[in-house]
C-alpha cells in the first residue's frame, strides 16, 4: 500500500510540473492559429477591368469602381495634390480622378485669358447643391513669368464638369471619389485596382461621354480577377 500510495503522489506530481507546458503550447497553437486566420483574412485581390466602347475599341479616360454587395463602406483614400493645366485650349488632363478633400491647382499656359467654370455633371448629380460649383479666372501667361494659378478643395464626392466661358469648346472632368476602389483606364482601356477583399461586388463605370448612367455590373472577386466591360460608349476624338 506504501509504494501505491507513492506511486500516485508521484504521477500527480509530474502530472502538476507538465500543466504549465500543456497551457503554454496550446496559448502558442491558439496564437499560430489566430496569426494564420488574421493572415488569410488580410489577404487582398487584384482586380483588372478592360473597358471598351461602342466600336469593342479600348475606351480611356473611363473610371471604374467597386462597391461591395453587402454594403461595407471602406475608408476613405488620403487626400493628394493635382496640377491640371490649360494649355492649346484643353484642360490637360481632360479626365482627373482624385479623392475628396484633394487640393487642385490650376494654371492657365495660355498667352490669353481663361476662366474655370466647374458646375455637377451627369443626371446623377443634378441635385448637387450651389456650392458643389465654382469659377475661378486666369490671366493669360506672360513671357518670363510664372503662370496664373489658383486653387480649390474638392470636399464632397461626385462628378465635376470643367469648363471655360471664353472658349466653349474647352471642356473636363474631375472625378471625386471617397472609395479606394476606384481606378481611370489608361489608353489600352484597363483599369487596375488593388488590396480589393474578395467577395461579391458591384462594377460601376463612368465615361465623360456617356449618356446615361450605365446600370452596376456583378462581379465575383477572388485573388486575381479579370473581367472585359463593353459600353455603349462613343467616346469623342481627343484633340492633338
Amino acid at each position: 500500500m506504501t509504494f501505491t500510495t507513492t506511486h500516485h503522489r508521484a504521477g500527480a506530481r509530474h502530472a502538476a510540473a507538465t500543466r504549465p507546458l500543456q497551457r503554454a503550447a496550446c496559448r502558442a497553437l491558439l496564437g499560430a492559429g489566430l496569426w494564420l486566420a488574421a493572415l488569410a483574412g488580410a489577404q487582398a485581390a487584384t482586380v483588372q477591368i478592360s473597358v471598351t466602347g461602342r466600336d469593342g475599341l479600348p475606351l480611356p479616360n473611363a473610371v471604374v469602381t467597386l462597391e461591395p454587395v453587402n454594403g461595407a463602406r471602406p475608408a476613405a483614400p488620403a487626400p493628394v495634390q493635382m496640377l491640371i493645366e490649360q494649355q492649346k485650349m484643353q484642360f490637360l488632363p481632360a479626365v482627373s480622378l482624385l479623392p475628396v478633400g484633394s487640393r487642385v491647382r490650376f494654371s492657365n499656359l495660355d498667352s490669353w485669358d481663361h476662366h474655370v467654370r466647374a458646375a455637377p455633371a451627369g443626371l446623377s448629380n443634378a441635385g448637387a447643391p450651389a456650392s458643389y460649383s465654382f469659377e475661378l479666372r486666369l490671366d493669360g501667361r506672360v513671357a518670363g513669368k510664372e503662370p496664373s494659378s489658383k486653387e480649390v478643395t474638392l470636399d464632397k464626392a461626385g462628378v465635376l464638369q470643367l469648363g471655360c466661358h471664353l472658349h466653349g469648346s474647352m471642356r473636363g472632368h474631375i472625378f471625386v471619389t471617397d472609395t479606394p476602389w476606384a481606378a481611370k483606364t489608361g489608353s489600352d482601356g484597363i483599369a487596375q485596382l488593388g488590396n480589393v477583399p474578395e467577395g461579391q461586388m458591384r462594377v460601376r463605370v463612368w465615361h465623360p461621354d456617356q449618356l446615361i448612367d450605365a446600370a452596376p455590373v456583378a462581379l465575383s472577386v477572388s485573388p486575381v480577377t479579370q473581367m472585359a466591360l463593353p459600353t455603349a460608349v462613343v467616346a469623342r476624338r481627343q484633340r492633338l
